[in-house]
C-alpha cells in the first residue's frame, strides 16, 4: 500500500458535486453526490419487464452500430434495472449548496493536506505528464482530489448497468444511450472486463471520473502496457488522460486559471460579467487589485467573477477557467479545482469573506424569481430555472431601479424583497 494510500484510508471524505448545466461537448465527468458510503447496504436492483423490453431493443440497436454479439452477451448478461441509480438522479438537482460550503470540504485542511501527499508521492510520474501534456501537476492532482479523493472514492456502481437504468428512463435518454454505447466500444477494445467497469452513479468512471465518450476521444495509455487503465490502483494512465483533455480544450501553460482580488468601493458591478474581458493591467487601472496586493500579470485578458455577488471573494478569471470548465460547467467546480490546485503547490487560503447568512435557491425558487422578474418589467426571457446571462441581467437591472448594488446575485434575499 502505497504513503498516500495509507493516509487516504485513515482520513478518507467523499468527493462533492454541484449540477452542471448541459453541454454539446461532452464533459469529462458528470457531477454528482458523494460516493455510496461503506455499509450503507447492497444496490437497488430489482426486476422490471419494460426495462427487460427495453435491453432487447437496445441490443438490436448496439449491434446494428457495430457492436459484436460477444461483447453484449458479456456485458448485458444479467444485467438488472437499478433503482438506486434512478433514486440519485432523482434527487441530483436538489443537491444544492452555497459555494462557500462546497469549497469548505472541496478545500478543506484534511483535502490539501491528502493533495500536497500524493502531489509528492506520485511527483515524477505528474512531473513527466505536465512535460508531454503540457498541463501543471498541481492542476492534475487537484481534479484527482475532487473526483476521487486521490483515488481512493473510484466508485463501485456497475457502469454498464447504470447507464442502461439511465439511458431506459428516458430523462436524458438519448445522451445516456450515446454513453452507454461508447462503454461497450471500451469492452470491446478489451481496455476494461464488464466487472472491472465501475464507477459513480452516473457512469463516471475511474480516478479521474471519465463518462465513456470523453475516454474514448481523450484517455491516453501513458504506462506503455498497451490499454488505457483509468480504473486500477495506478493513477499514471487516469491521470495523464486527464492532462490531455485539458490540453485539448485549450489549456495554456503558465497562465492562472485566476485570482483572488479586492473590489475598491464605488466601482462599477456591472463591468463583473463573462463577457467583459480586460488585461489585469487595464482592471488595476480601475483600482482592482490581487488580494495579496501582488501585481498582476498581463497573462491574457480576463473577467471579473463574482459567484456571492459583492459580499463574497472576488476573482480575475483567465481563459484556463473556461477550459477547467470542460471538464465541468459549474463555477464553485472550477474555483474548487484551481484554489485546491494553488493550495497543494503552496498557496494561501481565499483572503475575502463570504456572505454565510444567504442559501442558495431551490430550483423552484430560482423560477420564481424569474418569474417576479419578469411580472415587475424585468424581462428574464424565459422560466427556467437558470441563471444565465439573461437572469442575471435583469437583476442588475432591477438592482439599479431600487438602489441596490448592482451584482447580479440572485440571492434568497432579493427574492424575499421581490415578494413583499
Amino acid at each position: 500500500m502505497s504513503p498516500t494510500r495509507r493516509r487516504l484510508l485513515l482520513g478518507l471524505f467523499g468527493a462533492l458535486g454541484l449540477p452542471a448545466a448541459a453541454r454539446a461537448t461532452p464533459p469529462a465527468m458528470t457531477v454528482r453526490p458523494p460516493a455510496r458510503p461503506a455499509g450503507a447496504g447492497p444496490l437497488r436492483v430489482t426486476a422490471n419487464a419494460a426495462f427487460d423490453r427495453w435491453l432487447g431493443e437496445f441490443r438490436q440497436r448496439a449491434g446494428a452500430a457495430g457492436l459484436d454479439a460477444a461483447t453484449l452477451d458479456a456485458a448485458l448478461s444479467g444485467i438488472r434495472y437499478n433503482a438506486d441509480v434512478i433514486q440519485r438522479d432523482r434527487t441530483q438537482a436538489e443537491f444544492v449548496k452555497p459555494i462557500w460550503t462546497y469549497l469548505d470540504s472541496a478545500v478543506s485542511d484534511t483535502r490539501v493536506a491528502n493533495g500536497r501527499a500524493a502531489l509528492q508521492d506520485h511527483r515524477a510520474v505528474l512531473d513527466r505528464i505536465e512535460a508531454r501534456h503540457r498541463v501543471e501537476a498541481g492542476i492534475v492532482a487537484a481534479i484527482w482530489g475532487l473526483e476521487s479523493a486521490y483515488g481512493a472514492v473510484r466508485g463501485s456502481t456497475p457502469t454498464i448497468e447504470a447507464l442502461a437504468t439511465l439511458a431506459f428512463d428516458g430523462r436524458r435518454g438519448a445522451f445516456f444511450e450515446r454513453e452507454l454505447v461508447a462503454a461497450l466500444r471500451i469492452l470491446q477494445r478489451g481496455e476494461v472486463s464488464p466487472a472491472a467497469m465501475t464507477g459513480s452513479w452516473a457512469g463516471a468512471m475511474g480516478h479521474t471520473q471519465f463518462i465513456p465518450t470523453s475516454y474514448l476521444a481523450h484517455a491516453v495509455d501513458f504506462d506503455g502496457d498497451g490499454r488505457r487503465d483509468i480504473w486500477g490502483d495506478d493513477p499514471a494512465d487516469a491521470l495523464a488522460s486527464a492532462a490531455a483533455y485539458l490540453s485539448a480544450n485549450g489549456w495554456q501553460p503558465g497562465q492562472p486559471w485566476g485570482v483572488e482580488v479586492t473590489i475598491p468601493a464605488g466601482w462599477d458591478y456591472a463591468l463583473a460579467d463573462r463577457r467583459i474581458a480586460r488585461p489585469p493591467s487595464q482592471w488595476a487601472g480601475q483600482g482592482i487589485a490581487a488580494a495579496d496586493g501582488s501585481a498582476i500579470p498581463d497573462h491574457a485578458p480576463a473577467s471579473v467573477l463574482l459567484p456571492a455577488g459583492a459580499e463574497g471573494a472576488a476573482f480575475l478569471i483567465f481563459p484556463n477557467f473556461a477550459v477547467l470548465e470542460r471538464y465541468n460547467t459549474a463555477d464553485a467546480y472550477v474555483i474548487a479545482v484551481g484554489h485546491l490546485a494553488d493550495r497543494i503547490t503552496g498557496g494561501p487560503p481565499l483572503a475575502g469573506e463570504w456572505p454565510r447568512g444567504d442559501r442558495a435557491l431551490l430550483p423552484e425558487e430560482r423560477e420564481e424569481l424569474q418569474r417576479r422578474l419578469t411580472e415587475a418589467g424585468f424581462s428574464t426571457r424565459g422560466i427556467d430555472g437558470r441563471i444565465g446571462p439573461r437572469t442575471i441581467a435583469a437583476i442588475r437591472a432591477y438592482q439599479k431601479a431600487e438602489g441596490l448594488v448592482p451584482d447580479g446575485y440572485a440571492s434568497a434575499r432579493l427574492l424575499d424583497r421581490l415578494r413583499n
